[in-house]
């Protein structure tokens, strides 16, 4: 009888380590199906974004290229002037200085963990498995008065001082809907490590088919630091190759 008792229980653990793998897999599906489908988005070789950002009442336009390749530019707008922030030529991270306003560029740890996460830049859930990350369901719990199914993403480790360290993000999925309206990540490195970054999703909007949160608002442990909201965003453009490369002084 006792054994027949712990079969049972093995049995009952098995299938709920079963049936939760599933359930996040399912909803993460059903995610890529809601913005367009898996077929389209793995047809998106570049994505540019047109957009404002709003931090401590001032408004910064700013403009953000993404190419499925993994380089990336995002170039913001100060007065009299403009400047690349931040930007990846798919081997090194460069941007530019406030004070000085030329270019230099990150510490290698930078550039090592951008191009491990190089291939999130159009979608990052679009073909996870074949990233080697992996999803886990957590629970069905309420964000903000909204019902939402909490699910853990485990990324490529990140490097940190020279080591490797977990690299998690946590999504909160509408069940309504099924799409995140939120995620949260504690920060690795920098002045903010430590703290709970957090990032809300909303104002999900079609363009050319694909569906994609056009308000992003970034906390860190509650507190608004930045609100961006997307003006335009276009697909597949002509995008000019010297934009992710470090000038050369």
């Amino acid at each position: 009888m006792r054994t027949l008792k712990l079969l049972s229980t093995l049995f009952i653990f098995c299938l709920a380590l079963t049936t939760t793998a599933q359930t996040a897999e399912e909803i993460v599906d059903t995610y890529i199906e809601n913005i367009g489908g898996e077929e389209a988005w793995n047809k998106v070789e570049s994505v540019k974004i047109t957009g404002v950002g709003k931090q401590g009442g001032q408004d910064y336009p700013f403009v953000a290229t993404f190419m499925k390749d993994g380089r990336s530019n995002i170039t913001i707008e100060l007065p009299g002037t403009s400047l690349v922030y931040q930007a990846f030529d798919g081997e090194t991270a460069w941007g530019m200085n406030f004070q000085t306003q030329k270019a230099e560029a990150l510490d290698s740890e930078t550039s090592l963990n951008m191009k491990n996460e190089a291939k999130d830049n159009v979608e990052i859930f679009l073909n996870y498995k074949e990233k080697g990350y992996t999803v886990e369901f957590l629970e069905k719990t309420t964000l903000d008065g909204t019902e939402v199914n909490k699910i853990k993403l485990t990324k490529t480790p990140v490097m940190v001082e020279g080591k490797e360290e977990e690299n998690t993000e946590i999504y909160y999925f509408d069940t309504e809907n099924n799409v995140p309206i939120a995620s949260e990540s504690v920060v690795k490195s920098g002045p903010a490590k430590g703290a709970t970054a957090q990032t809300i999703m909303t104002d999900y909007q079609e363009v050319e088919g694909l569906y994609l949160a056009h308000t992003i608002i970034e906390k860190f442990n509650g507190q608004t630091g930045l609100e961006m909201i997307y003006k335009t965003i276009e697909f597949n453009t002509e995008i000019n190759d010297s934009i992710f490369k470090m000038p050369k002084e």
